[in-house]
């Protein structure tokens, strides 16, 4: 079986004991995770299983698919480079269905600790923001190209930033931006912040909300949830963990309408209230401390 070790330093999955408990991995199930990363949850539900050739791994970031590659080479496991909407849409085309689907929606610790790669304000680097480096559109033509109201929509849309309007002129006013460091500042000048004032610096949600643009995030997560369902086999388990409120929301609306206690209900809710990390994970992995699960099981008589 896989060995998580070669992860250790990349990336610590969040909510692992809880996965686990919500998917109910048994030998001989078959698994699909939609968000693979640099496979933590994978192998843990494989070691469970044993049964990597029944295991379908799909991530559109290029270095979570080298390690992927490695942790899992020879193991019979289907590593697919690609965003899950276009995966989803593909196995449900082909009549697939899982005993499992897993799909952690977060970052990755990499995406953050990489200044090259764009998503972090801590740490000056590119306006990028891509998971998948292979798409044209990145946040240098977002923060850039964007029209003074498209910004704020953006900003005020996936970020729930308040102020947007205040930033999305801000930004129109200072072009060209050329990195993360001068994109923070702007926004925090803005917004007259001095860092002895608040805990949050205030370019956090608009970073979020640039991303979340980038990547097509929210439409992603909107379309590929039914299909979830489909690709669910009878009993199969559905397990999805969300960063932030708009996710979350999207997910729970999804699974109550398609669950209760209806004649035509799908799905079986597995958690009433979203799960989310001990204070011993936090401490551990404080990336957890945003992250909450929500599970359902597909009716078997469907």
């Amino acid at each position: 079986m896989p060995k998580p070790k070669s992860t250790n330093n990349l990336h610590k999955p969040v909510l692992i004991t809880e996965v686990l408990d919500c998917l109910d991995p048994h030998p001989g199930e078959s698994y699909l995770d939609l968000t693979a990363g640099y496979g933590g949850h994978a192998v843990a539900v494989i070691n469970a299983t044993k049964t990597p050739e029944a295991t379908v791994l799909v991530d559109r970031d290029d270095n979570a698919i080298g390690t992927l590659s490695e942790i899992f080479a020879n193991s019979g496991a289907q590593i697919i480079h690609a965003e899950f909407l276009s995966t989803t849409e593909r196995l449900v085309g082909e009549n697939q269905r899982f005993d499992m689907v897993l799909a952690d929606l977060g970052l990755s610790s990499p995406h953050i600790e990489e200044s090259t790669r764009g998503f972090s304000f801590k740490q000056n680097g590119p306006l990028d923001m891509r998971m998948d480096r292979r798409q044209e559109l990145s946040a240098q033509q977002i923060v850039n190209d964007s029209s003074q109201e498209e910004l704020a929509q953006i900003l005020k849309m996936y970020g729930e930033e308040p102020r947007a309007k205040l930033i999305a002129k801000a930004i129109k006013d200072s072009r060209p931006i050329n990195n993360t460091e001068e994109l923070a500042k702007i926004i925090a000048n803005a917004v007259g912040w001095r860092a002895r004032h608040a805990k949050t610096h205030p370019a956090t949600r608009s970073f979020q909300a640039i991303r979340i643009a980038v990547n097509d995030e929210i439409n992603q997560l909107r379309k590929a949830l039914p299909l979830m369902l489909q690709l669910l086999a009878p009993g199969g388990r559905v397990a999805i963990v969300s960063f932030h409120s708009l996710e979350d929301r999207l997910v729970k609306q999804f699974l109550n309408d398609n669950a209760g206690d209806r004649y035509d209900a799908e799905l079986k809710l597995l958690t009433k209230k979203p799960i989310v990390a001990s204070q011993s994970e936090i401490v551990s992995n404080p990336r957890a401390r945003s992250a909450k699960m929500r599970a359902a099981a597909k009716i078997k008589n469907q």
